[in-house]
């Protein structure tokens, strides 16, 4: 843990970019010549991940306060195109729908990209459970980070259930915009 923070604070330090502008004004009869000192502090890694966070614990929130018919469409807007093709499958892992694969098939299809022990075969998004009261966030703390890719660790609570859903969310900043990338259910406490 002292060897992540010493690292963490090496890494803000080389990031910071020292420029030096020299200006000189002249009054009338004087001419002096000054120095003015500019630190680029502009997307530290630490910045990143406090903001990656900020987008996390909003866009879970604001994804289960919203209607059941949208929760596809937010679930779309939240994550990367593939994790999205990945939980789908996942999720309709031997249902007697168009496209649901087996078991074995969908490990076949996804074990070189995810860890398919941690997808949350046949459960929903994020949790588990199919019915929930109010999903509160409770934790969510920065694991790594390494360039545009955050994890956090995250429990979920569910007070009404007395539930908690932990998970390892991996986050990548792609464009501009935050999406998660991944997703380890765990069981339950």
């Amino acid at each position: 843990m002292k060897r992540t923070i010493i690292a963490s604070l090496f890494l803000i330090t080389a990031c910071k970019e020292e420029k030096k502008e020299s200006i000189t004004m002249t009054e009338p009869g004087i001419q002096q010549a000054k120095e003015k000192v500019v630190l680029n502090t502009a997307a530290t890694p630490d910045h990143d991940s406090g903001e990656a966070k900020k987008w996390l614990e909003k866009s879970i929130v604001e994804y289960f306060k919203a209607d059941l018919v949208s929760q596809d469409k937010n679930m779309q807007k939240m994550t990367t195109q593939e994790y999205y093709d990945y939980k789908t499958d996942a999720t309709n892992v031997d249902l007697d729908i168009d496209g649901s694969l087996t078991e074995k098939e969908f490990k076949g299809k996804w074990k070189n990209k995810f860890n398919t022990d941690k997808a949350g075969i046949g459960v929903g998004f994020l949790i588990p459970a199919q019915d929930w009261n109010n999903i509160e966030m409770e934790s969510c703390e920065l694991k790594s980070s390494s360039k545009n890719e955050y994890t956090f660790n995250v429990v979920l609570r569910d007070d009404g259930y007395k539930a908690k859903y932990p998970s390892v969310i991996k986050v990548i900043k792609e464009n501009g915009s935050f999406l998660i990338a991944d997703v380890l259910q765990h069981e339950p406490k």
